[in-house]
């Protein structure tokens, strides 16, 4: 029986970025950042037929070469890389190299570069034509600042993706990230770009690393307005999660009016995820994607490049939300009531020895209170997102209490 919807989206020319050679990226066996979740996501996706949709081009990543990294990054930044991945024993903590986020391992620097090189083929087959839609669920690395890595992070390859777009002649992009950390690299990046909307939708910055993306983080005087965060509270469920979201993306992006839409798809707001404390489910993070891929479709002629990011549960939530984005921006969502194949069910337990779930959904209550209906001052999540609209609506031209 097949695994998809027979109903629903139409087909979308998709290409896929999938390379054993991405596995490289490994700061060590314990890390949080196990490569484990790139061997999952794709073995998952394989099973469940994603990959051989007549639609999908599944494509091999490459290592970006200095040129390509310096668009975003500082030479002597990206020479650091390469100098403590040929001799390990070296660090620079000044650059975040060598720390215990970011350990130094032999061939960094080619690791992190094959992780960026797949984001920048996803522009690149959005910019030729070839499709409307690409993922790299190996990409996603948003802590990466200009001059300095963080938080896991080395390269920055949304933010490389979103300049190859830019220097191709695109006037707008908007950058989603609904990882549970705030997108703070990204941010960076583009803090006094007006052509770049980054809105960061995450954990407040109280409760959670890095401790930064504030309602009154604007952007710099030549972008206000161009940097959206919304701080959630710890413990946000799928209701206020997607009730957030509804509440401040597609009005803000709307009103922008971009012609790409990139976003970044950690899925570390799970309620089962070791480092973080919201409580979000499978099914709540597909209905972002698919809130997504209608944002894509309604502002972008569909253009949208997808990428994945944090996520530590490696067995019961990575391999899923990432298989249902990857079948999303293919316009074939997987239904939650799918049995996960019992053949990678077995690999789990073979190669991990953890149980694997037994379907692509958690039967979780995803029904969100639509901002229409009203604000609780006296409900945490709703002051959170009502200090964003207030702090950045008015610049769109919007109304924060009613539109």
């Amino acid at each position: 029986m097949s695994s998809f919807a027979s109903a629903g989206p139409a087909a979308v020319p998709t290409s896929i970025v999938c390379d054993a050679a991405m596995s490289a990226y490994n700061f060590g066996p314990h890390h949080p950042m196990s490569p484990a979740r790139l061997d999952l996501t794709a073995s998952l996706a394989r099973e469940l037929g994603i990959f051989e949709l007549p639609q999908v081009d599944v494509v091999e990543s490459y290592v970006a070469g200095d040129d390509q990294l310096a668009t975003v990054h500082d030479r002597d930044y990206i020479a650091a890389v390469r100098r403590v991945g040929d001799d390990p024993t070296l660090s620079d903590p000044d650059r975040g190299l060598g720390t215990e986020d970011d350990p130094v391992f032999v061939g960094i620097h080619e690791a992190s570069a094959r992780l960026a090189g797949g984001s920048l083929l996803a522009a690149s087959a959005l910019i030729s034509g070839a499709v409307p839609r690409a993922v790299n669920f190996g990409g996603g690395m948003h802590h990466a600042f200009a001059g300095k890595a963080s938080g896991f992070c080395i390269y920055n390859d949304t933010a490389l993706a979103i300049v190859k777009l830019l220097e191709s002649g695109v006037s707008k992009v908007a950058y989603i990230d609904i990882d549970a950390h705030h997108g703070d690299g990204t941010e960076r990046i583009f803090w006094d770009d007006p052509r770049v909307l980054t809105i960061s939708l995450h954990e407040s910055g109280v409760t959670l690393f890095p401790g930064t993306g504030f309602a009154n983080d604007l952007g710099g005087p030549l972008a206000e307005g161009t940097a959206v965060n919304v701080a959630l509270p710890a413990g946000t469920s799928d209701a206020g999660w997607l009730r957030a979201f509804h509440a401040v993306v597609p009005q803000l992006v709307e009103a922008f009016a971009p012609e790409v839409i990139v976003s970044q798809h950690g899925c570390d707001s799970h309620r089962e995820d070791s480092l973080t404390h919201l409580n979000t489910s499978v099914d709540g993070q597909r209905e972002a994607a698919l809130s997504i891929a209608a944002l894509a479709d309604k502002m972008c002629g569909g253009r949208w490049i997808a990428t994945g990011g944090g996520g530590y549960n490696i067995v019961g939530v990575v391999p899923r939300v990432w298989s249902h984005l990857m079948a999303i921006v293919a316009g074939k969502p997987v239904p939650l009531r799918t049995p996960v194949p019992e053949t990678w069910r077995s690999h789990v337990a073979q190669k991990y020895g953890k149980v694997a779930p037994l379907f692509m959904g958690e039967d979780a209550d995803t029904w969100w209170r639509s901002w229409e209906v009203g604000y609780n001052p006296s409900d945490a999540l709703d002051r959170t997102v009502m200090a964003t609209r207030k702090a950045v609506f008015p610049m769109y031209g919007l109304d924060p209490w009613f539109d």
